[in-house]
């Protein structure tokens, strides 16, 4: 990335949306894309994607467009993800069955493949192994970081296990605060809150 240029907030969360086009679109076999057919893809202006991809560099040429397979390795590098992510999932419930029997993120990550839960018996058919919590340290991946949390109870204690462990970023389901070491990330995914922020957006525009 050109590091003499701060990339704005709003801009690094529009990489991911590039990176899983991307991805879909060397799966469909397109190896060229010039930035008005990707803009027509994303759903994004073509100047914005232009400007968004001059804060890593001068990734296409005028009139010749983007290299797909380029691009794809540029936003897999500067996010620090790939295919071949693996992701454990910690509470076997309801939510987090529903995210193993789901499991295809778009070509953008890798993909679960495990999870822990205290009474994993009681899960019943998963489509990926479930282990009980006190085989976290012993089932862990190999080079795994990143953990999906959908429990309920003993979340801080649970969230201090996998950091234990060697989990870097963990994605919460929960509705607790969970406190961590600053180089832990935690990415809160809060449903009540977007149901209510959706609520009142559209309530606002339906009054307009």
């Amino acid at each position: 990335m050109n590091n003499n240029r701060t990339v704005p907030r709003v801009t690094l969360q529009r990489y991911p949306v590039y990176l899983k086009a991307l991805r879909k679109l060397k799966s469909m076999g397109i190896t060229r894309i010039m930035s008005k057919e990707l803009s027509e893809y994303v759903g994004i202006e073509s100047t914005t994607i232009r400007r968004d991809f001059s804060f890593i560099g001068s990734l296409g040429k005028q009139g010749y467009g983007y290299d797909v397979e380029k691009l794809i390795e540029i936003f897999s590098d500067e996010l620090g993800i790939g295919y071949d992510e693996k992701i454990i999932l910690v509470g076997a419930g309801n939510l987090g069955k529903a995210l193993m029997n789901y499991n295809r993120w778009n070509h953008v990550v890798g993909e679960i493949v495990c999870a822990f839960d205290i009474n994993p018996d009681g899960v019943g058919k998963t489509s990926i192994p479930v282990y009980p919590m006190d085989k976290l340290e012993e089932m862990m991946p190999k080079n795994c970081h990143i953990a999906i949390l959908c429990i309920s109870d003993h979340v801080q204690e649970t969230a201090d296990k996998l950091i234990e462990a060697g989990i870097t970023g963990i994605v919460d389901f929960t509705h607790d605060h969970i406190k961590a070491p600053k180089n832990i990330r935690i990415k809160s995914v809060d449903v009540v809150s977007s149901i209510q922020e959706i609520i009142f957006e559209t309530n606002s525009n339906n009054t307009k």
